[in-house]
This record gives C-alpha cells, sequence and structure tokens, in this order.
C-alpha cells in the first residue's frame, strides 16, 4: 500500500543546500587566487624611492605647489597694474600705475599659513578660462617665494571642501538608511577600495612596475574586500567573486587584444601626453590597459552579485528545482540585467565623450574620421570592452552560482515515496 507522507527529502536551511565538493572547489579557488595575489602584492609592491616633481607641477623654486584658504571680500572692475597684485598687505591694494588695460579686481582676505590675517589682490582678465570671482567666494590661493625672497599668491581653484563633505555625508547617510549594516559595511568597502587604489596601484605605476599586473593585483585587492565585506562571506557572495575575477581577467584579455589591433596610443588626451613627458617609467598603453580593466571592476560587481543573489533565491524557493531549472530562471534576470546595463555603459562613455564630440562636430570632418580617431575610437573599445566582459559574466556567474545552490534533486518529487 503506498501513502504519502507529509515531510519532505528537500528540507533545507538557509538560502538552499550547498554542494560540499562544489563549495570546496570554489573555497580552494579562491584561497589559491587571493594567496597569488597576496603574493603579486608583494612583488609589485612599491619602492621607498621618491620621484621628483615635475617641472610643470613645481612652484618657481622647484617645491611643491602649497595653497592656503582664501576668501573674496571686494570685487570690482578697474585698470590693471597695481603693485599690490599677488602680494601681501593689509588695508586697501595699490592703485595701478598706468592705465592700460582692465580687469577684475579681487581682494582676497589670506585664512591660513603664515600670512592669515593679511590680503593679497588679484587681478583677471576675463576671457574662457578664468575663474569669474564674486564677493563672499571661497578660494585656494597658491603660495610662492618669489627670486627676491617675497610672498606672492596666485589663484588655483575654488574652495569645494565644505560642499564636497556636504555631499558625500548625504550620500553616506541616504545608503545607510536605507541598505542599513549592509549599506555601512559598502561604504567600508568603498574605502578599502579608495586606499588600495591610493597607497599601492599609483605608487607602484610611479615606480615603473607593469601596469596591466598592478591593476589585475589591485582589482583582485579591491574585489575580495568590497565584495566580502558588503555581502558577508558566504558561498553567495564566493561565487559571485569567482565570477567577477574570471570576467576581470577576460576584460584584460580582450582590452589587450582590442588595443594591439585598434593601435590605440591614448596621446589624444592631454593627461596621457602629460605622463609620457614627465613620467618617462610609465607605459601610456600600460596605463590604457590598467584603465580599462579597473574601469570594468563596477559594472562587473553590479551583475555578478545579482545573478549570485537570483540564483540562490530561486533554489529557495522551489527545493525540487534543478541545477538546469535554476540557471535557466536565474538567466531570464540575467538576460534583463544585460539589456539595461549595456545601455548604462555605453551612454556612461558616450557622456564623458560629450565635449570631444561637440568639438569634432563643429571641425567639419566625417563621422567615420571621429569615430575612427584614437580620442573616440578609445571611448568605443572601453564600452565594447565593457560590454562584453559584462555580457558573459552573467552565464559564467549564475552557472557558479546554480551549482552551489543545489546539491542535486531526488527522482521522485520530494515527499513521495513507497513503503
Amino acid at each position: 500500500m503506498s501513502h504519502g507522507h507529509g515531510h519532505g527529502h528537500g528540507h533545507f536551511e538557509g538560502p538552499a543546500p550547498l554542494a560540499p565538493l562544489a563549495a570546496r572547489i570554489v573555497v580552494g579557488l579562491l584561497v589559491a587566487i587571493g594567496a597569488v595575489v597576496l603574493v603579486g602584492t608583494a612583488m609589485l609592491w612599491p619602492s621607498e624611492q621618491s620621484v621628483d616633481i615635475p617641472a610643470p607641477f613645481q612652484t618657481s623654486d622647484g617645491g611643491a605647489v602649497v595653497t592656503e584658504a582664501g576668501t573674496v571680500v571686494e570685487q570690482s572692475t578697474g585698470w590693471c597694474g597695481s603693485a599690490s597684485m599677488g602680494r601681501v598687505f593689509t588695508g586697501q591694494p595699490a592703485p595701478p600705475s598706468t592705465e592700460s588695460f582692465e580687469c577684475e579686481r579681487s581682494v582676497i582676505d589670506i585664512e591660513s599659513g603664515p600670512n592669515t590675517g593679511t590680503r593679497t589682490l588679484l587681478e583677471v582678465i576675463p576671457g574662457p578660462g578664468q575663474p569669474e570671482l564674486h564677493t563672499g567666494d571661497s578660494i585656494r590661493l597658491v603660495r610662492q617665494t618669489d627670486p627676491s625672497g617675497a610672498t606672492v599668491y596666485s589663484f588655483y581653484d575654488f574652495a569645494r571642501g565644505l560642499p564636497l563633505t556636504l555631499i558625500v555625508a548625504a550620500f553616506a547617510i541616504v545608503v545607510v538608511a536605507v541598505a542599513r549594516w549592509r549599506g555601512l559595511r559598502a561604504l567600508i568597502g568603498l574605502g578599502v577600495a579608495f586606499g588600495v587604489l591610493v597607497l599601492f596601484m599609483l605608487p607602484a605605476l610611479l615606480d615603473g612596475q607593469p601596469a596591466v599586473p598592478v591593476a589585475l593585483v589591485g582589482g583582485s585587492l579591491i574585489l575580495f574586500a568590497v565584495l566580502y565585506l558588503a555581502h558577508g562571506v558566504n558561498l553567495r557572495t564566493s561565487s559571485a567573486l569567482l565570477g567577477t575575477l574570471a570576467s576581470m581577467a577576460l576584460a584584460a584579455v580582450l582590452s589587450y587584444v582590442a588595443i594591439e589591433m585598434t593601435h590605440l596610443t591614448g596621446l589624444s588626451e592631454e593627461q596621457n601626453t602629460d605622463v609620457q613627458l614627465y613620467i618617462e617609467q610609465v607605459s601610456i598603453t600600460g596605463l590604457l590597459l590598467a584603465g580599462f580593466i579597473i574601469g570594468s571592476l563596477g559594472v562587473l560587481n553590479d551583475v555578478t552579485i545579482t545573478q549570485a543573489s537570483s540564483a540562490f533565491e530561486l533554489a529557495g524557493l522551489d527545493p525540487r528545482a534543478s541545477r538546469r531549472e535554476i540557471f535557466v530562471s536565474a538567466m531570464r534576470v540575467g538576460r534583463d540585467h544585460i539589456a539595461s546595463t549595456v545601455y548604462t555603459l555605453v551612454l556612461a562613455y558616450a557622456g564623458g565623450a560629450l565635449p570631444l564630440l561637440l568639438l569634432f562636430s563643429v571641425a567639419g570632418r566625417s563621422v567615420s574620421d571621429v569615430v575612427t580617431g584614437d580620442a573616440v575610437a578609445i571611448e568605443v573599445v572601453r564600452a565594447c570592452v565593457g560590454g562584453i566582459a559584462l555580457t558573459l559574466s552573467v552565464p559564467l556567474t549564475t552557472a557558479i552560482a546554480a551549482v552551489l545552490a543545489r546539491t542535486g534533486v531526488p527522482a521522485a518529487p520530494a515527499g513521495r515515496h513507497s513503503r
């Protein structure tokens, strides 16, 4: 006589049962990759040697640029040529010696440094690229010493410390308020990523280390920290991490092949030209490759963690679903995610190249010349490489997560057996 019992063999704890062998393989791979990353970090760690400041970034006495805080207290239009221009004074500036041409005259209160409490005068001829100062503006002043030993000041930039702090604080508050502890851990992960960039990657590049290994090692350090901090140390996160690391390696290979095929130089960008001129030990092509790799991390991380979560949630909703069914269902989500994220990726790069496209549009050049030129081609290749790595990361991560989320499926439906 056959009858069914109400208990099920598919009972599980947590999101879904985890395959012991698959779990051991994934954990073993991540431990091995982590060990390689640590060894790579030690091998690529920058030396203590100092790098000379390039001439364009030096002050007149050969040192680093020193800036001080200042506030515009008076603003007027008048003749240029005051002897107080850039000098330290109290009271009012000296009148111009001749009536040659007009400029914007700004009296600045110096609020930091050795001349705190005194004033200086800035004379700015209006025109493209010149600052538009108004009374009450907070600015930064470059403090230098002229050949006679006198202190002189010049405009450096607007002071953005307070508004930037408020914007960053608003961002952090919103993230923590909505995502709570997970949001706080994500912010800590961002801090770790910034630390890896500033303390390891940039010094290593300045030390002349090869850019691609530096980018791969630095990117791996960031991924290990960010993913585990934000999402916890578990197999769901591990599946996303393994998929992201594999996709990052794929992005590195694709970037190398694409740059070699298209002969991109990166020298169309002014900052790259400055690097080649003044920091000779850094390879521009390598720097371009490293930029492609690091630039792909954020979007890859977004897609892989979503796919891993989808697979584990689907496995949890239906304990009897096979790995294939979990994979197929999660891929439906993944295809939608691919479509939306590819748009985001391409439009983000197009937005970055918008000023360049605007200049080309008035230059009378053909569309083919514009698109195949080095500057625009870099953005096209960057978007395509990122898009390929993003697209391939979806089935890869989904497959890993589907294997980890299921130990197997019984031949008969759970809860049914004969006796």
